[in-house]
C-alpha cells in the first residue's frame, strides 16, 4: 500500500473478499502450477545445488542458505512490482487482476474446510476418519491420538495457520503490496521446508528460518488482538474482559515458537481449554508444555466448532479494518485533490 498509494487497500479488500468466497479453485491448479509450488520448486533446487551438509562446515551452510533465501526473495519481490505496476496501469481492470492472483495467497476459506473435515467426523464419532483429516494440516504423529487430542491439534492448527497463511500475508500485502505478499509466502514456504532444526538443514535452513520469526513478529500479535476481540459470544463461565493480560502473555511464551504461542493462547483463553502439551514427532515423545494449563483438557468436536465460530468472527474484524482503511484512504485523496 505505501508503495502504490492508498486506494490499494481497496485491491486489498476485493482480494479478501474474492477469497473468502471462492477459496482456491483447484480445477485451475490442475492445470497450471500453485504460486507456491513454483516457490517451493525455486526453493528446492537452490536446496539440491547448494545444501551439502555432510561436505560443509557451519559457516558455509549459514552463506549459502542465506544467499538462497535471499536470491529467490528478491526475484520474486522483484517480478510482484514490475507485475503491479503493470497491471495497475489498466485501472480498475488491472486492479481487479491483482485482487483475484492476490486472493491466491491467502487461505480464508481452504483453512476453515480443512478444519470443519477435521471437525465432522469427531462429531459423528469417526476417529479414524478424524485423525486422518487431521494428518492433512500437522505434522505430528496423529495415529496415537484420541478425540481431545485430534480437537486440540485442529484448533492449534486453526490459529496458527490463521497467522501464517492469513494475517501476516495480509498484513504484508497492505503494506508493501504484492511484493511484499510475494516476499512473505517465498520465505513462509522456504521455513516450512527447510527451516527444520534437523541434520540436515540446521545451517542452510537457518537463515529462512529466522527470517521467518522476524517477518511473523506483528502479524501473530495482530492475529491474537482478532482472536481475543473476535466478536462471538461462547457462552463461557469467564468472559474475556475479566481475565488478566499477563495471563496470556505468559501462555503466548510457553510455546516453543516466538510466534505461534500468541494465537494459540488467545483460542485457548477463549476456549477455556488447554493447547500445545506434549505430543509424538517420528515416534519420539516431546514433552512440550501447556498453553492455559488450567482449561479444560477433555475436549471433542463442540471445541472445534467453537474454534472455527472464533476464527469467522476474527476474520469479519479484520475484513472491517482493511475496509476502513480503505475508507480513509478515498477521503484523505479526495482532501488533497480538494
Amino acid at each position: 500500500m505505501i508503495l502504490f498509494g492508498g486506494l490499494f487497500a481497496f485491491t486489498v479488500l476485493v482480494a479478501l473478499l474474492v477469497d473468502a468466497v471462492f477459496g482456491e479453485p483447484d480445477w485451475l491448479w490442475r492445470h497450471l502450477p500453485h504460486p507456491v509450488v513454483v516457490f517451493g520448486k525455486a526453493i528446492s533446487f537452490f536446496e539440491t545445488c547448494f545444501n551439502h551438509p555432510d561436505q560443509q562446515r557451519a559457516f558455509s551452510g549459514w552463506l549459502f542458505g542465506l544467499f538462497a533465501i535471499a536470491t529467490i526473495t528478491v526475484v520474486g519481490s522483484a517480478f510482484g512490482y514490475l507485475l503491479q505496476v503493470w497491471l495497475m496501469g489498466f485501472g480498475l481492470i488491472g486492479s481487479a487482476i491483482v485482487a483475484v492472483l492476490s486472493s491466491t495467497l491467502l487461505a480464508q476459506k481452504s483453512l476453515f474446510e480443512h478444519v470443519k473435515r477435521v471437525q465432522e467426523p469427531l462429531h459423528d464419532g469417526n476417529l479414524e476418519g478424524a485423525r486422518h483429516a487431521v494428518s492433512m494440516i500437522v505434522g505430528r504423529d496423529t495415529t496415537k491420538l484420541n478425540d481431545s487430542g485430534v480437537a486440540r491439534a485442529a484448533i492449534e492448527s486453526l490459529a496458527e495457520n490463521y497467522s501464517d497463511g492469513i494475517v501476516a500475508p495480509l498484513f504484508w500485502f497492505l503494506l508493501l503490496g504484492l511484493p511484499g505478499l510475494i516476499c512473505y509466502k517465498i520465505i513462509n514456504t522456504a521455513d516450512s521446508m527447510i527451516g527444520h532444526r534437523n541434520e540436515r538443514y540446521q545451517y542452510f535452513g537457518w537463515a529462512s528460518a529466522r527470517l521467518d520469526d522476524l517477518i511473523n513478529l506483528v502479524p501473530a500479535r495482530l492475529t491474537m488482538l482478532l482472536l481475543l476481540f473476535s466478536p462471538v459470544s461462547l457462552n463461557l463461565e469467564a468472559g474475556i474482559c475479566n481475565q488478566p493480560w499477563n495471563a496470556f502473555l505468559a501462555d503466548a511464551r510457553r510455546h516453543r515458537s516466538p510466534n505461534a504461542g500468541w494465537p494459540e493462547a488467545a483460542m485457548a483463553r477463549r476456549l477455556g481449554i488447554a493447547l500445545s502439551g506434549p505430543r509424538y514427532y517420528d515416534g519420539k515423545l516431546n514433552d512440550e508444555q501447556f498453553v492455559n494449563a488450567d482449561g479444560k483438557r477433555e475436549i471433542g468436536s463442540n471445541e472445534v466448532a467453537k474454534a472455527l465460530r472464533l476464527y469467522v468472527g476474527a476474520c469479519l474484524v479484520q475484513f472491517l479494518f482493511v475496509a476502513i482503511i480503505a475508507t480513509l484512504a478515498v477521503l484523505t485523496a479526495l482532501l488533497m485533490f480538494d
